[in-house]
């Protein structure tokens, strides 16, 4: 045991001399974490906080989240039996042919859809007048026919399920689905 010791001790005393280099020390004003605050992080005489920033967008560029934000929808609706674009379809069709003409990248698709009720075929032919009269109305505006594609859906993929006006009306409606961009 008193030689162990010795060897010990010289062990000992090696461990400390690397252990001997200097490290940053904070001091204890540093330990205590910051207020939070809000804004611009600025606090008023009075000890009030700004209020906050807005929330910026964080929707990608040229994609359908971002069609939806420009346009306010993706969707137009019809009456029954009918492929005639209203007033609020007009609106909806023109702020996507303009994002569209910010977006000349971006490649559209528009689904037709119908409701329930008449035959599949007839449906799919409605389904199909609908998604080229939102085309041809996006194509007026100047979107190149080469940009977009339909496709008719008859009622075959419903929004909403049920069998009563409230669901049949939201099921008479063309799409317009973003396929391709940045």
């Amino acid at each position: 045991m008193t030689k162990a010791l010795p060897l010990l001790l010289v062990a000992g005393s090696l461990l400390l001399a690397g252990c001997g280099k200097t490290r940053d020390v904070l001091p204890p004003e540093a330990w205590q974490p910051a207020p939070a605050q809000a804004g611009t992080g600025a606090i008023d005489q009075a000890g009030t906080v700004p209020p906050p920033e807005p929330v910026r967008s964080t929707t990608l560029a040229g994609s359908q989240a971002a069609l939806v934000e420009a346009a306010g929808s993706d969707t137009i609706l019809f009456p029954f039996d009918s492929y005639g674009l209203d007033e609020k379809a007009r609106q909806t069709l023109g702020a996507q042919a303009e994002w569209l003409g910010r977006n000349p990248e971006v490649r559209v698709s528009i689904e037709g859809h119908a409701d329930e009720r008449g035959t599949r075929e007839y449906n799919l032919a409605l389904g199909e007048r609908r998604a080229n009269a939102a085309k041809n109305f996006l194509a007026a505006q100047g979107v190149g026919t080469e940009r977009m594609s339909i496709i008719s859906y008859g009622a075959e993929r419903p929004a909403v399920d049920g069998s009563n006006e409230e669901a049949w009306a939201l099921n008479r409606r063309a799409v317009t689905l973003v396929v391709s961009g940045r």
